[in-house]
């Protein structure tokens, strides 16, 4: 609420009435311009993009992980958008180059606010908000984004590498196993980190903060640990990183129990009220609350044991059968078939692919870029036409590297289906080919022409 208005008939702030289109203009344009700024700064191109592509961002954060050194250090760090101070994030505006107009619309956007509480018919006295960014609209994370800005120097400073979700904060370090001094690196960067904010009207979220330990060799045994006045760290096990579970040997054996049973526990539900539900509203539902979650980030799980990834698809399989309200027992190739469902190891391959398709498009974020290269000839050859990806030399260990696997499945499509004029294009004919290797394809059309002759 601006100028101190008081009906409880208004919002409490009437510009978050304000036209969701416009909201988003200023979004697009403010995002063009700070990825413009930010050029030849590819961890800063990186942040930005991030806030918006977030299962694109776990696979450029497992490739950092497997690219690095023998072993790596990854932190995260996270903090409140409550103290933004108007006046700093201005400054950091004007100084990218948004001034006049543009820089008012700003001001009057973020400045000026007050709220008030309302209960039980009663309101209390209008307060004033001379700090933070409002919640719940487009600008929230970019305009959160560019106001810690300045925080990448001070992190690149001590050899850090980073990554920023929104306020949510990794930071990366690579270093051989004979390295003594990590836990004194790590130190003197929180302590830095812990002035900015301080100077910055911001607080270390210190009940959030972790350190995962990723060894080159699991025979690798590392002691770090992390003490200081305010923070006390000790290596964990597996952390949460945007919604995945991330382990200290890469197995993601605990992120695939977390997301099966989630799935389960759906099922279960949904399972109760199936006889009052419809077939086509039941795959809704399945598909929503379930199927999405299977498909979320799967791209991570690319290269693992089948019997890793074994829970996941047996989820799948109950998730059809609960659809056509079939046993157990039931065979799901014929009900995949019908629903035009994938199993688990294609939907990889196809998410796997439809990224490889987005970089050769230019329509992938730019850190993708790096990993899926365009192959180029020495010489003009015909092959030249295909669209076809380098492969690089695997080294040990890296057979699940994205930039190994992803130029493989590429070069080994069909011409066709490469050069697609089209992204939806692509995908039917990319879905078509996974239908008919996976080996349901003639199964699928006997089952259908069976299904039509009993009826």
């Amino acid at each position: 609420m601006k100028n101190g208005e008081n009906s409880q008939s208004q919002p409490t702030d009437q510009r978050s009435t304000a036209s969701s289109s416009c909201c988003r203009w200023s979004h697009c344009g403010l995002f063009n311009h700070s990825v413009h700024f930010t050029q030849g700064d590819a961890v800063c191109e990186s942040d930005a993009e991030e806030v918006f592509s977030l299962p694109t961002a776990q696979t450029e954060q497992l490739a950092k992980v497997h690219l690095d050194k023998p072993v790596s250090f990854w932190k995260k760090v996270l903090w409140t958008d409550d103290t933004v101070n108007h006046g700093f994030h201005l400054s950091t505006l004007s100084t990218m180059g948004i001034t006049e107009k543009a820089h008012a619309w700003f001001e009057s956007y973020l400045t000026g606010r007050s709220f008030r509480v309302s209960w039980l018919g009663q309101s209390s006295t209008v307060h004033h908000l001379a700090t933070g960014v409002p919640q719940g609209s487009v600008l929230g994370p970019l305009l959160f984004a560019i106001y810690t800005t300045s925080l990448g120097e001070i992190i690149r400073s001590h050899g850090f590498s980073y990554q920023c979700y929104a306020d949510d904060t990794q930071l990366y370090l690579s270093f051989p196993p004979d390295d003594h001094t990590v836990s004194a690196r790590i130190l003197n960067c929180l302590s830095d980190i812990s002035k900015w904010m301080k100077s910055h009207h911001l607080q270390l979220n210190v009940s959030k903060t972790e350190l995962l330990v990723i060894p080159a060799k699991p025979s690798i045994q590392h002691n770090i640990s992390i003490r200081n006045d305010f923070l006390s760290l000790a290596p964990s096990k597996a952390v949460l990183n945007l919604g995945v579970v991330i382990d200290e040997h890469l197995t993601f054996k605990d992120h695939v129990a977390s997301v099966a049973h989630s799935c389960r526990f759906a099922l279960y539900n949904l399972r109760k009220i199936r006889p009052y539900l419809t077939q086509h509203a039941t795959q809704l539902l399945v598909q929503s609350t379930v199927i999405s979650c299977l498909d979320y980030c799967n791209a991570l799980l690319t290269g693992l044991p089948a019997c890793t990834v074994r829970p996941l698809q047996m989820v799948q399989n109950a998730a059809a059968r609960l659809v056509f309200n079939q046993p157990k027992r039931a065979h799901v190739t014929p009900l995949f078939i019908e629903l035009h469902w994938l199993p688990l190891a294609a939907r990889i391959k196809f998410k796997l692919l439809t990224l490889a398709y987005q970089v050769q498009d230019g329509t992938a974020p730019i850190y993708l870029n790096p990993l899926a290269k365009a192959n180029v000839a020495a010489q003009p050859l015909r092959s030249s036409q295909d669209h076809r990806l380098a492969v690089p030399t695997p080294r040990s260990g890296q057979s699940r590297l994205f930039s190994c696997i992803v130029p493989q499945m590429w070069n080994d499509l069909p011409s066709t289906t490469r050069t697609a004029a089209s992204f939806s294009i692509f995908k039917k004919l990319l879905k078509t080919l996974l239908f008919r290797v996976s080996g349901t394809g003639v199964c699928g059309f006997s089952f259908l022409l069976h299904r039509l002759l009993e009826g």
